[in-house]
């Protein structure tokens, strides 16, 4: 039993309280709601500069996921992404006509035949295997619409 010399909190008092709690509850709910998100465009970001040194894997395609993630994780994040100055153009682009210009459809062509070649010639396993998923996205990539 309570104790009577305990004084009674007022209705705005309770509900303060209340709100101070569910405040906290959303918070931590939406950092475990925001963590994914966050991971996954780290993720992607790391893949897209990687992929700037290896041939076989696109860079482009991960910038964007990962202004996708970040979008949907972390403003901040989202924000450096879209102000960077060699990938930001390429997101506000894509935002803006979800076009690709011919040139780059050109290039990722180029750039992906020469990597399959290259990789059937090396794989002992599977040589075939770059190549499809090249077409793959290569064929994805056509389909698009083109920027002008």
């Amino acid at each position: 039993m309570s104790d009577p010399r305990d004084p009674v909190p007022t209705p705005a008092e309770l509900a303060a309280a209340t709100d101070d709690a569910t405040v906290r509850v959303l918070a931590q709910a939406s950092l475990w709601r925001r963590l994914p998100w966050l991971v996954g465009g780290a993720l992607a970001l790391l893949l897209g500069v990687i992929g700037i040194f290896l041939p076989l894997l696109p860079t482009t395609p991960f910038v964007l996921l990962a202004a996708f993630c970040f979008a949907r994780g972390s403003a901040r994040c989202e924000a450096w992404l879209v102000g960077h100055p060699r990938f930001g153009p390429m997101i506000v682009q894509w935002r803006a006509t979800r076009a690709v210009p011919l040139r780059a459809k050109q290039a990722a062509w180029i750039m992906m035949t020469i990597s399959s070649v290259v990789s059937a010639w090396f794989m002992p396993v599977l040589p075939w295997l770059p190549a499809v998923c090249c077409l793959a996205v290569g064929l994805w990539l056509w389909r698009l619409p083109t920027a002008r």
